[in-house]
């Protein structure tokens, strides 16, 4: 990538033989070859003119807003927290990161300006407009190493309707050469948390994070939870379009959030254990200390409305190893507002010639109903993505039976069974 090793020793290693020219000319007419595909000896510089059209166009923009808004998670919403009232007339944003526009692109983010990033301030306050009163308190800094502007911030927590309180990671916390031993709130963010949750009123958690946290008092004491993320440029409109219900949150975890270090390495499609879990027996795979569960599992994700999942239905009892299987489920919004659900389809090889994950992700589809509306989804399985590579490194697609799971995270609800026949 970035490495100087040829430029420094290549014309050495050539001599001492141990690289010969051919291999050195077969890198090179690589390079070469990618270049002349991408019709760079023809237009070798990057168009200037097309680039001011292009970059930060309005139709990009937008597009960066629905992206944000489309990738934010829902971890909670006790008694209807968020979205937030139309009527709402003084609102406390609480918390560093809410006014932080280098953590809004996050880490990794190449020729991306700081700059040109909303952030959550920006986004309530233009969100707000002349409706009502925003005001905005740190707290702390991000890394929250004491707790000096605490009171300032319970202060404007009482003296407002709402609050909405930002913490999380910066950039420097995650990516490369970030590993953290401690999972949790940085610092003392969440005795942030706990006194912002003292002052009595509603608030909404926003998390920006470039990893699971371990949140549990928060997820247990806290009224609404939003995972964010870092969202782009955009990420301040996209979190305000969510927090106001001008968008109804969709995003679905792509990891597993644990309760506890001690639970990691931690996820859905973990191979089975010689002592599967049983609640009532010692000698099983479980904790002491803590629920086996993790504390939201992989593609969970939380709507403004509620969807319910019935009728199962598979096209067939048993398919070839080169045939497919044909999954058919009715989702019906059971809520008072349109929403976008997404419906998953797990599987779990029973008996295989080697150990077979709990269950594996082998499709989903996304689906938008009006309240009260119900519609069958139709998903489809290949047989060839039922197998795996075997212990000669050759990929199998073995008969027998499997379970299958279909749901709105990896805690699928709904059960089928069905079989492959042949190999």
């Amino acid at each position: 990538m970035v490495s100087r090793t040829f430029n420094k020793y290549g014309e050495q290693l050539v001599k001492d033989k141990k690289v010969s020219l051919t291999e050195i000319d077969n890198a090179v007419r690589n390079v070469l070859r990618a270049k002349f595909r991408l019709g760079l000896f023809e237009h070798p510089f990057a168009d200037a003119a097309r680039e001011k059209q292009v970059v930060f166009s309005p139709e990009n923009v937008a597009f960066a807003r629905t992206a944000a808004s489309n990738s934010l998670v829902l971890l909670k919403n006790e008694n209807g927290t968020l979205p937030i009232s139309r009527s709402t007339k003084k609102i406390a944003v609480i918390g560093a990161l809410a006014n932080d526009k280098r953590n809004m692109i996050g880490n990794w983010t190449g020729d991306g300006r700081p700059e040109d990033a909303v952030t959550l301030l920006e986004g309530v306050q233009a969100k707000m407009g002349g409706s009502g009163t925003v005001t905005y308190a740190r707290g702390c800094e991000i890394r929250c190493e004491d707790a000096n502007g605490f009171d300032e911030a319970v202060r404007l927590a009482r003296d407002s309707d709402f609050v909405i309180l930002a913490v999380g990671e910066d950039v420097d916390m995650s990516g490369e050469a970030s590993s953290r031993s401690d999972i949790g709130l940085p610092g003392k963010q969440l005795d942030l948390v706990k006194a912002i949750h003292s002052a009595g009123k509603p608030y909404a958690v926003v998390l920006m994070n470039g990893r699971p946290l371990t949140i549990n008092w928060a997820a247990e004491n806290s009224p609404a939870i939003l995972e964010t993320w870092f969202a782009g440029t955009q990420a301040g409109n996209g979190i305000a379009d969510v927090l106001f219900g001008d968008v109804n949150p969709s995003g679905k975890l792509p990891v597993t959030f644990p309760r506890s270090v001690g639970q990691i390495p931690i996820y859905y499609n973990a191979l089975p254990t010689g002592r599967p879990f049983e609640q009532e027996n010692k000698y099983t795979s479980k904790y002491l200390d803590l629920p086996n569960p993790p504390l939201y599992p992989f593609g969970f994700g939380l709507s403004y409305t509620t969807f319910r999942l019935s009728n199962l239905h598979l096209g067939s009892n048993s398919i070839p190893a080169t045939g497919e299987l044909h999954i058919s489920v009715d989702v019906e919004n059971t809520g008072g507002r349109e929403g976008t659900e997404v419906v998953q389809v797990y599987v779990h090889d029973l008996v295989a010639s080697m150990s077979r994950p709990l269950k594996e992700l082998k499709g989903f589809e996304r689906i938008t109903l009006k309240p009260g509306e119900k519609r069958s989804v139709q998903i489809e399985i290949r047989g060839q993505e039922l197998g795996f590579y075997d212990a000669m490194d050759h990929y199998v697609v073995e008969p027998g039976k499997f379970d299958l799971m279909v749901g709105t995270s990896s805690d699928a609800g709904l059960h089928a069974s069905f079989s492959i026949v042949g190999k």
